[in-house]
């Protein structure tokens, strides 16, 4: 039997947080929400307001900004 791994995820592209170079997508996420949740890769809900942003993944709750 295999023990448990937890793989986490790139919250802009939704790769493998250790597959390539993630650079473009951290300089993204400077100014923009993340799409992906980290956990389980799922899309997440995503609002943007003027005070800042929210990001809901169903399976791990919700994250934010302001």
């Amino acid at each position: 039997m295999r023990p448990a791994v937890e793989t986490t995820y790139c919250d802009r592209c939704g790769e493998p947080a250790g597959a390539g170079s993630h650079d473009g997508c951290h300089a993204a996420r400077e100014l923009e929400p993340p799409r992906y949740c980290a956990h389980c890769r799922r899309r997440m809900k995503v609002q943007v307001v003027p005070a800042g942003w929210t990001a809901s993944c169903v399976e791990h709750g919700t994250l934010s900004d302001h």
